[in-house]
């Protein structure tokens, strides 16, 4: 079954918290797909993941690439998952895929001071429901850490 993670961002940004869960899947020996909602966005992740740490390297690409069958985590701004990837993350308010089911876990982070990404995520989970998925939601406590909510 896919287990979906639904993480309310607040006063947090996609670029501070999608490196270490990406590390963390990478760890587990997951491939990554990770959908953003255009190629300025894609390209922006892109730079940001070859310097968001001087001391880290996380081994990605886009999907434009030749060799994106071969990355373990490939980023992407449409449906398909070009490295046979586990996990997909999902940012900028992309859409769940209808391929959903094919992959372990799905990751949507959402912007909670946004009302439209909070609409957006509240439908996603009602999907999610409704098609069975096991799903959790997780919020940052007071120090930064991802505790899981009911």
């Amino acid at each position: 079954m896919t287990e979906v993670l639904f993480y309310h961002l607040q006063n947090m940004t996609v670029e501070s918290v999608l490196p270490p869960l990406l590390e963390k899947s990478l760890e587990r020996g997951w491939r990554v797909v990770v959908q953003s909602t255009s190629e300025e966005r894609a390209d922006a992740l892109d730079a940001h993941l070859w310097t968001y740490r001087d001391d880290s390297f996380l081994p990605h690409a886009t999907w434009r690439v030749n060799d994106a069958a071969d990355q373990p985590i490939v980023l992407a701004i449409e449906e398909g998952n070009p490295n046979g990837a586990h996990v997909r993350f999902l940012v900028d308010n992309a859409a769940l895929p209808q391929d959903a089911q094919g992959y372990a876990r799905m990751v949507l982070l959402f912007n909670g001071d946004d009302p439209d990404a909070l609409a957006l995520a509240r439908s996603a989970w009602t999907d999610c429901k409704e098609r069975g998925f096991d799903v959790t939601y997780w919020q940052a406590d007071e120090r930064g850490r991802w505790q899981r909510r009911n």
